[in-house]
């Protein structure tokens, strides 16, 4: 009888351990320039590949101005991360919004809106939360969303944006808790480019659980 109680626990123990995690890094550099690779899944909008300050970007084209979106890595089954460093360009009194987002289409997004000023958590289109971003026009910048399961059902999201040429900040600018997230789906870059300027995203780091794969 203890055998079987020792056996059961180390099968339940496997099991909350058999997510396994899975980490992805895109340079653009590493591409030719034009019509982006297959790790680059393009969902909508006009993205390419095409060189920025010297090096190489992922490059979404103001035309035609859409929410652009591209999936990038495997899908999460669990938690998730992804981080990038973003370009962008206003015109006149036009600026664009940026952002990545994770656990698919549907999931979470944090986005750089510099017509509001602020920096953005959405999920579909509801704004679960905003706080106030200073955006520079032509200037790097990282933006990070990362979903954590917590106890329970409980999950917590927390986002940061800054300058991609200072130290990344110890704490979160946004915090957000859900409960009952399905945790599941692609990490994803996203733009749109209302001032009719182009977008760059590179240096895109993601970190995932992921489900094992099937023998």
């Amino acid at each position: 009888m203890k055998r079987l109680l020792l056996a059961a626990s180390l099968l339940a123990a496997t099991s909350l351990h058999a997510q396994q995690l899975q980490t992805f890094d895109f340079k653009a550099d590493d591409w030719a320039e034009g019509e982006p690779p297959k790790e680059v899944f393009v969902v909508d909008g006009t993205i390419k590949i095409a060189p920025r300050d010297g090096n190489k970007a992922i490059v979404v084209d103001p035309n035609p101005i859409t929410d652009a979106s591209a999936q990038l890595g495997t899908s999460a089954a669990g938690n998730a991360s992804i981080e990038a460093r973003v370009l962008a360009i206003k015109r006149g009194r036009s600026t664009p919004r940026f952002g990545v987002s994770v656990h698919g289409m549907s999931g979470h997004r944090l986005i750089v809106n510099p017509a509001k000023k602020s920096l953005d958590l959405m999920k579909g289109d509801q704004t679960l939360a905003t706080v106030p971003f200073a955006w520079t026009s032509e200037v790097w910048v990282k933006v990070k969303l990362e979903a954590k399961k917590g106890a329970g059902d409980a999950w917590a999201i927390t986002g940061k944006a800054w300058p991609a040429d200072a130290a990344e900040p110890a704490e979160p600018l946004i915090k957000h808790e859900e409960k009952s997230l399905k945790g599941q789906g692609k990490c994803a870059i996203w733009a749109t480019p209302f001032s009719g300027e182009p977008v760059f995203f590179d240096d895109i780091h993601i970190a995932i659980e992921a489900a094992p794969a099937t023998p």
